[in-house]
């Protein structure tokens, strides 16, 4: 949705609106959000040793099963995310996975003062970042399509 224009509206202003509507941003941005979820899978499907690795270190088994569908997930969801196609219910399903592969995998709480338990607490609220940036664009989106 494009704003219109405001008679005295400053170069600056009209600008920057511009570029807050374009499609192109908004597509970049949205790929941006989703990059993990993109790049991690890759490197699971190119390293699935490794990926049936990472499942067994988290207790999640079968292994396979579970590397294969952590993989379709991740960039099924991101592919949605992306083309706007139920971006808000596949946001919503990015926000809870994370959420739950935080809690699983980033527990620093159980690690002893020190450099690992820093690394892992700046990770774990990154992921809740991450969390809320997605549940923000199904927010939007859902709103958007209730509108319509």
């Amino acid at each position: 949705m494009t704003m219109p224009r405001v008679a005295n509206k400053p170069p600056l202003a009209s600008a920057a609106s511009a570029l807050a509507t374009s499609p192109a941003l908004h597509i970049l941005a949205l790929t941006a959000l989703c990059s993990a979820y993109i790049q991690g899978p890759l490197v699971k499907i190119f390293d699935f040793s490794g990926a049936i690795g990472e499942m067994n270190h988290f207790g999640l088994s079968p292994a396979p099963l579970f590397a294969v569908a952590v993989i379709i997930f991740e960039l099924a969801m991101s592919a949605l995310v992306i083309s706007g196609v139920f971006r808000w219910a596949a946001a919503g399903a990015l926000a809870v996975f994370t959420l739950m592969a935080t809690f699983l995998a980033l527990r620093f709480w159980e690690l002893p003062p020190g450099m690992e338990r820093s690394m892992a607490m700046n990770g774990f609220f990154e992921h809740i970042g991450l969390c809320g940036a997605f549940v923000f664009v199904a927010l939007h989106d859902f709103g958007r399509s209730a509108r319509r």
